[in-house]
């Protein structure tokens, strides 16, 4: 199925919260590439868009795959959409962007700044299982990092100290009746 298709025929699920086993362990290669995952990837950009993220790993609607979706801009204001099965990322060493707040549509409205490296590039198979490569700055430099860790049981809190976890969850306590545990659906 084409990405455009694959960008507008799902219906968005609810969105699984930090604790959940499913988000704190490594996941399953894809090694099916067809409907049923052509069906997943819908979903996953529905729910994606209807939470207005930037992007989404499949255990973030429960599911065990290692494949995720993203839509945001890159460092020059280009939105940038797609997907990456099985990735693998390719960091630069230096520098680590401190200033940009991330956050995590599995624990809604909270952020805080967490250091990353402002270049990335993503190796791993489109929605047919063939070879792609992404490489991103900003915005998607940072998003290509937090889903991949999200595929390897890795949640954004892992790059925290004690302190801004505590911090963290606190600001979440504080908006968490905006989200319901169907949210975004």
């Amino acid at each position: 199925m084409p990405l455009e298709a694959l960008m507008t025929l799902g219906s968005p699920r609810p969105i699984t919260r930090w604790g959940e086993p499913v988000l704190h362990r490594p996941c399953r290669p894809v090694d099916e590439f067809g409907p049923d995952l052509w069906n997943l990837l819908c979903d996953m950009f529905a729910t994606n868009a209807a939470a207005d993220g930037a992007g989404l790993a499949a255990p973030q609607i429960g599911v065990d795959l290692a494949v995720f979706v993203y839509d945001c801009p890159d460092a020059y204001g280009r939105r940038r959409r797609g997907l990456v099965c099985n990735p693998r990322i390719e960091l630069a060493a230096e520098p680590l962007d401190d200033t940009d707040l991330e956050g995590c549509l599995s624990l809604p409205g909270a952020y805080l700044p967490v250091p990353r490296p402002d270049f990335a590039i993503c190796h791993g198979q489109d929605q047919f299982g063939q070879p792609v490569k992404v490489a991103g700055t900003g915005v998607l430099a940072r998003c290509l990092q937090h889903e991949t860790d999200h595929l390897g049981g890795v949640v954004m809190e892992d790059h925290l100290t004690a302190a801004e976890r505590r911090d963290l969850r606190r600001r979440h306590r504080k908006v968490a009746a905006r989200y319901p545990d169907s949210w975004p659906s």
